[in-house]
């Protein structure tokens, strides 16, 4: 009966001990968390960071199509691998169908 109470006693320090000094202690436990609050400020930080470099990536892109189509019709600018055909005035109706009596 001895034996038993005193293995019984060995058991339960050697769980305290875990619980208070081993690889899952509550203080590791406690640290692993706030590590793990720490990594999530960080990914929320560049999760916004990547989300505004999208957007004025979006913006620089759409951007200068914008400034060339206006360039294009106000300024008559043509790319180097392309040919200007300008054409004057409305386009000629038809020819008339002989008519009818």
């Amino acid at each position: 009966m001895r034996f038993i109470a005193v293995l019984l006693a060995a058991g339960l320090l050697w769980v305290q001990a875990q619980t208070w000094f081993g690889q899952r202690s509550a203080a590791r436990v406690t640290e692993l968390q706030q590590q793990l609050q720490d990594q999530e400020a960080a990914n929320t930080k560049a999760r916004e960071a990547q989300t505004r470099a999208r957007a004025e990536l979006k913006d620089l892109r759409e951007g200068l199509e914008m400034v060339e189509e206006k360039a294009r019709l106000e300024l008559g600018m043509v790319k180097p691998d392309e040919i200007f055909v300008k054409l004057d005035g409305q386009p000629s109706p038809p020819a008339s169908a002989p008519s009818r009596p």
